[in-house]
């Protein structure tokens, strides 16, 4: 298998989640793909974070779910560019092909170059770009600029497991780049409330969490109490606000929802702010 330096470790925890809803009887959804990225030492570290009973596994399951139920949504009104920022190793560009969409997808070179050679090695092509980019720190809009990304074109968005390790402004920058450059956009990300940052939320699995998360050098830092206050102040608009817990009850009705994380764990989409047509 090709190596896996330079690759953070994080995203092969998140991937051997993913990987394992297709061993379920009725799964939220099928990644053949992911498979590819993933070895004895990536089960070893995933194994490691679920023996302390995190609900972390569940909750990326979900939003999987939810973001590609989104996806398909976008693509089927007419959405002919995809944005993914921070990737990692996601495999939206092969398992949700559309003919005339492009997958544009923005990451460190280390990801970006290992993704490529496990595509390359099993022959799976895609109408997808890979930018080598820091998007917090580089220019990522000059950089699709760059890459013949169509501003005026209709694009959706995705932002997976990204904010919660941003400072606040940064996280605020990257959504007014998005409203200021692109003329007819979707977004979709997750966030966490602040109480599980600030570790408030009264239940103490939680603030073990977010040290575990922090001891693996990935800290949560910033969290969304209220998304709608946050897209009002930036003239977005909220299309659609879900916790993991209702995701919880609307796909596994028949499993318990066993820790509280899953209430303060959350994703939405947003869009540019219609305006009213001029009077008269």
């Amino acid at each position: 298998m090709t190596a896996i330096r330079h690759v953070t470790g994080t995203a092969f925890i998140v991937a051997e989640f993913r990987a394992e809803e297709n061993q379920a009887t009725t799964p939220l959804y099928r990644d053949p793909i992911v498979g590819l990225f993933l070895n004895d030492a990536t089960r070893q570290a995933a194994a490691e974070v679920q023996a302390i009973n995190l609900p972390v596994k569940e909750a990326v399951k979900l939003r999987t779910r939810y973001l590609d139920d989104v996806l398909e949504a976008r693509i089927a009104q007419g959405c002919r560019q995809v944005v993914i920022l921070g990737a990692g190793l996601d495999t939206r560009a092969i398992r949700k092909r559309a003919h005339g969409v492009a997958y544009f997808e923005l990451d460190d070179h280390g990801t970006l170059d290992f993704k490529k050679t496990c595509f390359d090695e099993q022959g799976l092509d895609a109408d997808l770009t890979l930018i080598p980019a820091d998007y917090v720190r580089d220019d990522w809009v000059e950089l699709l600029n760059a890459h013949r990304f169509d501003f005026d074109g209709s694009t959706h968005f995705i932002w997976e497991g990204n904010t919660m390790y941003l400072t606040r402004e940064s996280m605020r920058e990257v959504l007014i780049k998005i409203r200021e450059h692109a003329r007819r956009f979707t977004l979709s990300f997750d966030y966490l409330s602040e109480s599980i940052i600030n570790k408030t939320t009264g239940d103490p699995t939680l603030g073990a969490l977010v040290d575990h998360f922090a001891h693996l050098n990935a800290p949560w830092i910033t969290g969304i109490d209220d998304v709608q206050a946050l897209a009002d102040e930036l003239d977005l608009e909220v299309i659609d606000h879900v916790s993991t817990a209702e995701l919880h009850r609307k796909h596994w009705p028949e499993r318990t929802i066993a820790s509280s994380f899953f209430r303060f764990y959350s994703l939405c989409t947003v869009g540019p702010r219609a305006r009213s047509a001029p009077g008269p």
